[in-house]
Formats: C-alpha cells, structure tokens, sequence
C-alpha cells in the first residue's frame, strides 16, 4: 500500500472511531469509547487526539436532554436546513422593509418547522 493511501485510510479509521463515540446511548458510555478512542490513537496520531480531547466534554452537553433529541442537538443538519428554509424565503420575498419583518418571517419558518415536527411526533407515537 502507498503511503498516501495509507495515511488516507488511517484519517478514515480515526474519523470513523471518534464518530462512534457520540453514537453511544449515554454519557458514560460516550466516555468509555473516548476512553478507548485515546488508548487506541494516543501513540500513533498524538496531536489529533490532543486535538479531538480539547474542550471535548463540551460537545457531550447534548447527554443533558431527552434522547429523542439527541440526533437534532449533536449535528448541525437541523440549524442548517432552518437556516436555508429562512434564505429560500427571503430570496422569495426580496427586499425586507425593516428588521421587524425580517424578524417576522424568521419567526414564521420556525414554526412552521416546529409543526412538522410535532406531526411527526404524534404520527409517531399513534
């Protein structure tokens, strides 16, 4: 094997092993596989793991609510798409005459995102 190849395939081990650790169902759990991610990546890529461990128990603040919740906090694929329902909207409308009706429409598209949630929520749990 090529060390380019090499060395792609070892980024792709460790992305793959740090994403497991937030697949974990709990906390504890979530800090066992970091407890083992570090055991298994300290000596061969050290700055990354110092890297991946600063400020890490930040990014374990999403263990704090309900797991339903869990897959919408710890990515930011939620944000992003309300952020570019919001852009869609107000490329729609053009011009926005003062903040309070920028404000409205940005209201107005969380909500209608809040009510398809809820949707789902209930169809769910029928």
């Amino acid at each position: 094997m090529k060390p380019e190849e090499a060395k792609r395939q070892r980024a792709s081990q460790i992305k793959s092993d740090a994403y497991e650790i937030y697949d974990a169902s709990t906390y504890e759990e979530a800090k066992q596989r970091l407890d083992q991610f570090i055991k298994s990546w300290k000596s061969l890529e050290p700055k990354a793991v110092q890297v991946f461990q600063r400020d890490i128990e930040l990014t374990f603040t999403f263990y704090q609510f309900d797991d339903d919740l869990h897959r919408h906090i710890r990515t930011t694929n939620h944000i992003e798409r309300l952020f570019r329902e919001f852009r869609t909207k107000s490329d729609e409308i053009g011009a926005f005459p003062n903040e309070t009706s920028c404000l409205t429409v940005f209201f107005l598209v969380i909500e209608r995102d809040h009510a398809k949630h809820n949707r789902k929520s209930v169809a769910k749990n029928s």
